[in-house]
């Protein structure tokens, strides 16, 4: 039987989004990974939001708390010694590139090869506006996000860099030292022909978020055209797609508790981002819920699809014992037989 890699998604930026306010702090975060690391999760996977959107405003009226995800898998890092300390996804539009290579490089070190870099634009240009204010009119982030990850990627590698972009320009810029990983792993979110491209060209994994398996084997069908263009080996390419987790000993109770979820009302307000065009409220057909038997159903079609780690779970809770307790219940029943 196949295996994959199971990671946990932790809440450095999904108060208010996948989780309620408050769920938990920086320190809890931390706290619970470490738990992770125990239970035998591969990975840990932190979001990046810089400010409260405009939804989470007029539904909780306070403000989440949204902490810094590389100062979080920092200290992440110095509680653990196994787990792999992913983003999923940092938006790299917020960033300058070259101080955001230090700090990757940086963490790469300090965790002993440990980081995974899940990249993207981010689910909600409002954001983006509220970093930027007027100047974010016709600034183009997928633009920026090539820009970044070129100018990195060379940064990553040689011993000085020039490059001068629309956005961002970098004159004999000397950054030491480079990665402990060679090749460093970036992991590109999305699911257009310029994500695969992405992929192919810089990336080490695709990080998708709620396909479904079918929808699983159809970007991996694109992947392999875009991997062969470029010259790349497909099979070197991390199949990691984002989905949630509600698993209980029945269908009912499964159902019951994502329905309650935070992460359920989070996954109707993507339908213009993330969601366009896909029909969020079949979470089943995207997400490992129901019992014991249909997740393991739903974690066998994943992995013949292709996917070889399931990043960032998402347990549909709305307390932190809760997640906790979700955690053991779903690596007692499911590492066993499907945990590498």
């Amino acid at each position: 039987m196949k295996k994959a890699n199971f990671g946990l998604g932790i809440a450095t930026g999904t108060e208010g989004l996948m989780y309620p306010i408050p769920y938990s702090s920086a320190r809890e975060i931390v706290e619970l990974s470490v738990y992770a690391e125990k239970l035998g999760f591969h990975s840990v996977w932190g979001n990046d939001h810089i400010s409260t959107q405009h939804y989470v405003q007029e539904e909780f009226g306070r403000p989440p708390r949204y902490y810094a995800p590389l100062l979080v898998l920092a200290s992440i890092a110095e509680n653990t010694t196994k787990l792999k300390l992913a983003t999923a996804l940092l938006v790299i539009p917020f960033r300058n590139p070259a101080v955001m290579a230090k700090e990757l490089v940086t963490l790469d070190h300090l965790s002993g090869g440990r980081l995974i870099l899940g990249v993207g634009l981010g689910a909600y240009r409002e954001e983006f506006e509220a970093e930027f204010g007027p100047k974010a009119e016709g600034m183009i982030r997928g633009d920026m996000l090539d820009e970044s990850i070129a100018i990195m990627d060379r940064l990553f590698k040689e011993d000085r860099v020039t490059a001068d972009g629309k956005y961002f320009s970098v004159s004999g810029l000397q950054s030491y030292p480079h990665p402990v990983q060679n090749p460093f792993p970036f992991y590109f979110g999305g699911n257009s022909a310029k994500a695969y491209d992405r992929v192919a060209k810089y990336g080490t994994g695709w990080l998708p978020a709620l396909l479904t398996p079918d929808e699983i084997k159809t970007g991996v069908a694109a992947l392999k055209e875009s991997c062969a263009a470029h010259g790349r080996d497909y099979t070197q390419i991390d199949i990691a797609p984002q989905i949630s987790v509600s698993i209980a000993k029945t269908h009912e109770a499964a159902v019951k508790r994502y329905e309650a979820s935070q992460i359920y009302k989070h996954s109707l307000s993507l339908s213009k981002s993330t969601m366009k065009g896909r029909d969020a409220s079949k979470y089943s057909e995207r997400n490992l819920v129901g019992s014991v038997d249909e997740v393991k159903e739903m974690v066998e079609k994943y992995i013949e699809a292709g996917v070889n780690t399931f990043s960032a779970l998402i347990f549909a809770d709305n307390t932190l014992e809760e997640t906790r307790e979700h955690m053991q219940f779903f690596a007692e029943e499911i590492f066993p037989g499907y945990a590498l």
